[in-house]
């Protein structure tokens, strides 16, 4: 689309990086199910391998099915470009690909998805790299923990599993004082709710299997490129301001200025790492992005309901929805996160661990899946499973102690899904 600036949200989340099939007039982005393509010439293929021309080799690096979604998740982030990949997990990693080297490390939230505490913690130590835990709620330590090998800082919109809203431009202001990417997963909030890179991000990283999809269908995860941080200020990130060997000595930074970040994840990170989106999952992501605004109204409105009726209630103990004026979190979500804060909390219950469970296999119309963002309500107790891996610690700095219920509140009508909660709070004390 030209000028795209000019539209609003509903009309990008439809049109961004759509255009109807040349050779067929399709109005809907087909689904390029190839492997590779026919090159013009050997000029042509030399090209497209040199990096001096952009176009399609094989799809573990592009596709046009996938380069739609690309460029749609760009321009709803307000980035300048996008890396699409297998799951949310493979985007963290790509986010860190072009950025690590053994002995380097990553300030990163107390306060995330269990899986992302797990890779950060155990998992990228097989790299060499390392992670420091902090409360991003405590600016100081934030500040504290970065050092001289630290290459990012890496925190989340709205924290899964508690709802949690961080404070972006407060991070963005440490990350820039010491020359570091700030990275943000905007999964819970999608940007519809927050686009972090106006508010200071530098990457911003997407599980596209949640709200982006809706539909519970597809895995995906995509990074998006802010375009505007200094690769070559320092030479903390060699492998985007220095000579590339497999490319002949070509520089990233220095050839394609804004865009080296998202040519790197192509070039390299999907060339080497082939943690490939698909492109019939992109086609199932493009079609529920088309309907993000909608959806996300939706999930806001019923998750204030619900969590005010939770609240309400003397067998909870406590509701961690930002959305709420109870919670130490509203203040700031009104000034970020005006459109709302989401459909994902976590609600402590009083009977403890074995009320949690029961509670949960109580349920009717919620599903117990270990999954959020779903047009469906879910839910989940993240103690014995999604947390299941951490230390007690490190489940209450998550916010996932064993007393606490994960709930990712879904579009169908609130009143059902709050007489659906209230049976299995009593079934849950009985």
């Amino acid at each position: 689309m030209t000028d795209a600036p000019q539209y609003g949200f509903d009309t990008l989340q439809i049109h961004a990086g759509a255009r109807p099939d040349p050779a067929t007039g399709a109005r809907q982005t087909p689904i390029y199910q190839t492997t590779a393509y026919v090159f013009r010439d050997a000029e042509h293929a030399a090209a497209l391998f040199n990096l001096q021309e952009v176009g399609y080799i094989y799809s573990r690096l592009t596709n046009p099915t996938v380069a739609v979604l690309q460029e749609r998740m760009a321009t709803l982030e307000g980035g300048v470009g996008a890396v699409c990949c297998s799951s949310g997990h493979a985007a963290q990693l790509m986010a860190l690909f072009p950025l690590m080297a053994p002995g380097r490390n990553i300030v990163a939230s107390t306060r995330l998805y269990g899986g992302t505490l797990t890779q950060f913690s155990q998992t990228i130590k097989r790299f060499g790299w390392s992670a420091t835990f902090v409360d991003f709620d405590d600016i100081d330590a934030v500040k504290a923990a970065v050092n001289d090998d630290t290459r990012a800082i890496f925190g989340e919109s709205i924290a899964n599993p508690g709802g949690y809203v961080t404070d972006i431009p407060a991070l963005a202001e440490i990350a820039d004082a010491a020359g570091i990417p700030l990275i943000i997963d905007n999964t819970s909030a999608t940007p519809y709710l927050c686009r972090p890179i106006e508010q200071g991000a530098t990457l911003v990283v997407h599980s596209m299997t949640k709200y982006l999809t809706g539909n519970g269908t597809v895995t995906g995860g995509v990074v998006v490129d802010s375009g505007k941080f200094d690769w070559s200020a320092s030479d903390k990130f060699p492998s985007l301001s220095q000579p590339e060997p497999a490319y002949h000595g070509l520089k990233f930074h220095e050839t394609f200025g804004p865009l080296a970040f998202t040519f790197h994840g192509i070039a390299i990170g999907l060339r080497d790492l082939g943690m490939t989106l698909n492109p019939q999952a992109a086609h199932y992501t493009l079609m529920g992005i088309e309907t993000l605004s909608l959806r996300m109204q939706r999930h806001c409105e019923n998750a204030q309901k619900v969590a005010g009726w939770l609240e309400a209630d003397p067998r909870v103990d406590h509701v961690t929805y930002a959305g709420l004026p109870s919670s130490p979190y509203h203040d700031r979500a009104q000034r970020l996160y005006p459109k709302g804060t989401g459909g994902l909390f976590t609600v402590a219950l009083k009977g403890g661990y074995d009320a949690c469970i029961k509670f949960v296999d109580s349920l009717e119309l919620f599903s117990h899946v270990a999954n959020l963002g779903d047009t469906r309500s879910l839910v989940i107790h993240s103690a014995s499973t999604t947390h299941r891996q951490l230390t007690p610690e490190q489940q209450e700095a998550a916010g996932a102690g064993p007393s606490v219920v994960r709930i990712s509140i879904g579009i169908e009508d609130a009143d059902d899904l709050i007489r659906d909660l209230d049976q299995a709070l009593s079934a849950a004390g009985a």
